[in-house]
């Protein structure tokens, strides 16, 4: 799961202190706060955002355990994210992805990682939030550009991004129509990859038999 950068959200180092951290949440609370910002979602987003990042590096059990989980996707190589869950911020998040995996060997791919980490994008959590800013371009952006990230996946892998990219769709049934369209597509192409080392190990015998024929 993507661990968010808790000091990023509260704009403050590793290494804050008790009392810098309640004072930066109580600044940035102000800034964020739903009366100040009535009606924008971005703003509310990022109010609950700077209230569970204080919640949890000012209690000292809650922050002990999410230095220890923070310290292992470091020490694995995993991303932090300090940015709030938005439409632009998971669009930029599968931007990144799909470069990403653009110029990867996709015959040595990891296959299970790359759908651990759509599905990460496309958790329940962040789908229903997702859904409350209402901003159905971007969200087929999203949809568009991760259906590109997850080509290389087989049917198998793929199947459990297609049902989070059709949650992500919703009601919107072009987009439903496409992802089914595509889904199709690879469930096919997975059945060709399947027999086609059968096939070709055919051919061989009978070019084999063929070169016998012809020399005796």
């Amino acid at each position: 799961m993507l661990l968010r950068d808790y000091f990023a959200i509260l704009e403050l180092p590793p290494s804050a202190s008790l009392a810098e951290i309640k004072k930066a949440y109580r600044r940035l609370v102000m800034i964020a706060h739903p009366d100040k910002n009535p009606g924008d979602q971005y703003a509310a987003t990022r109010f609950r955002e700077i209230q569970e990042a204080y919640d949890t590096l000012s209690n000292p059990n809650k922050k002990e355990i999410y230095l220890q989980q923070r310290w292992y996707q470091q020490s694995t190589g995993n991303k932090r994210t300090g940015e709030a869950v938005t439409p632009v911020s998971i669009l930029k998040l599968s931007l990144e992805l799909e470069r990403y995996v653009s110029r990867l060997d996709i015959h040595r791919l990891d296959q299970h990682g790359l759908q651990e980490y759509i599905l990460d994008l496309l958790s329940d959590e962040n789908i229903e939030q997702l859904h409350q800013f209402r901003e159905p371009s971007t969200i087929k952006e999203i949809i568009l550009i991760l259906a590109k990230a997850l080509t290389p996946l087989d049917h198998t892998h793929a199947a459990p991004v297609f049902k989070a990219l059709q949650n992500l769709a919703g009601h919107d049934q072009s987009m439903l129509d496409l992802l089914q369209i595509i889904e199709q597509e690879k469930r096919k192409r997975g059945r060709l990859d399947k027999w086609q080392p059968v096939l070709i190990f055919l051919l061989t015998v009978l070019l084999a038999l063929f070169l016998w024929q012809m020399a005796r």
